[in-house]
């Protein structure tokens, strides 16, 4: 959501400044301060396990740059009158300084508990089975906070702030019933308990399947089910005016790089593949082509890192996501939505439901050109790859609304600004 605010405000400040001078010049400078720290990703590093100083020193300084020169391209072509004094360089170092010393200062002071709560330590109390598959899906995380298991008796004795992660095996377990009740009866802003399943949905953002009991979440519990759900439909509505506004402002670009994909080799511009849709129903998704024309027989693969099908052009496009936007046609044919799980073909999707339990269930949405797994975890290339990006799916069913979208939507548009797409 902060990514949707800077967006806001630094465009509403760029359309004010002949407007409005010094002050419109002062909105969009700060504004565009806050929106290349959260493109740059110097919000992110918090949510790190460790704070990596020099990481933070750079993603500061591209900020600083950045802010500097788009003031110094405005200024050249808008040329406001010498009244405006923000746009002299003198001015813009003067503040751009400070505001850089004092963004290192606050996240340093953060990340050592000197100007907020100390971060709770994490605690797995569980048979050594069960801490084992816990572990493993924070080990695909690397960079959140890792849990430590520890046996009950031994938890109980730490020092809070605590957040210890109980699993319902061992909170049945008639020995630790009067454990348990003390523990929750002490001071709940220094212990909390949970269980492994609410640890990894809080921290991680996804839910891993090998934690999901058996069964899970029945279709009536997904909050976008209902045939009149209001959310359901302002889904809809966006996703049919979005989608027009979209084609509209990309056609040139698309016909362009339709032209410089034919130029390449002469072969067909789009490509177009069966894919499974909502409850798996099979339909056909648009792309612009990106990789070299294989046979009719050829077996389906999976597409790697350096695959060396891929195209110089199709590189590019895949890169910046420019080869999804024919797939704008399929969202106003309702085959798919602009954010939801991404369609997978049938011939893979075979082997991944045999493998990944609760996989079935990401057909319970209707697929999307990008979603919460899209811009939360790394191109699928595998079974393992699938089962990390399914957590992010199932997250995303279950805890779907419109601010999730919101996110997800500026999320992409972040990763396309940065040219970070495979």
């Amino acid at each position: 959501m902060a990514g949707l605010i800077l967006v806001l405000v630094g465009l509403a400040s760029i359309w004010a400044l002949p407007l409005i001078g010094q002050l419109g010049w002062i909105a969009t400078a700060i504004a565009s301060y806050l929106l290349f720290g959260w493109l740059l990703g110097t919000y992110t590093v918090l949510s790190w396990r460790s704070l990596p100083r020099w990481t933070l020193v750079q993603r500061l300084g591209l900020c600083f740059l950045a802010t500097l020169m788009l003031v110094a391209v405005l200024r050249w072509v808008i040329n406001p009158s010498l009244e405006v004094w923000l746009v002299f360089r003198k001015i813009q170092l003067l503040w751009l300084f400070p505001a850089t010393l004092w963004s290192f200062l606050v996240r340093v002071s953060m990340r050592r508990g000197a100007i907020q709560p100390e971060e709770p330590k994490l605690v797995l109390v569980s048979s050594q089975v069960e801490a084992k598959q816990a572990l493993q899906a924070w080990q695909k995380t690397p960079k959140r906070f890792m849990p430590r298991w520890l046996p009950a008796d031994e938890a109980a004795i730490l020092r809070g702030p605590l957040v210890l992660a109980v699993s319902p095996d061992i909170r049945k377990q008639s020995a630790y019933q009067r454990l348990f009740e003390d523990l929750e009866q002490r001071d709940p802003r220094q212990y909390s308990l949970t269980t492994p399943l609410s640890l990894a949905e809080r921290q991680l953002e996804r839910l891993p399947p090998t934690l999901l009991p058996e069964p899970w979440l029945s279709y009536s519990e997904i909050p976008s089910n209902g045939l009149f759900s209001a959310q359901r439909q302002l889904k809809r509505v966006a996703d049919v005016v979005l989608s027009l506004v979209l084609l509209t402002l990309t056609f040139p670009l698309v016909l362009l790089s339709a032209f410089i994909i034919w130029i390449e080799d002469h072969g067909p511009v789009l490509y177009v593949q069966e894919r499974s849709g909502w409850l798996g129903q099979p339909f056909k998704v648009l792309k612009l082509r990106t990789m070299q024309v294989a046979s009719e027989h050829a077996p389906v693969t999976w597409t790697m890192p350096g695959d060396q099908r891929i195209t110089r052009v199709g590189r590019w496009l895949r890169r910046t996501r420019l080869d999804e936007l024919p797939q704008l046609i399929n969202v106003l044919r309702g085959d798919m939505s602009l954010i939801g799980p991404r369609p997978e073909r049938p011939e893979i999707e075979h082997e991944l439901e045999r493998s990944i339990p609760h996989y079935r269930k990401r057909h319970w949405m209707r697929p999307g050109l990008s979603g919460w797994a899209q811009v939360c975890s790394p191109y699928a290339a595998s079974v393992e790859d699938s089962e990390l990006k399914l957590s992010y799916d199932l997250y995303y069913l279950k805890n779907f609304s419109t601010w999730l979208d919101l996110l997800i939507l500026f999320r992409t548009i972040k990763t396309v600004l940065k040219v970070a797409g495979r």
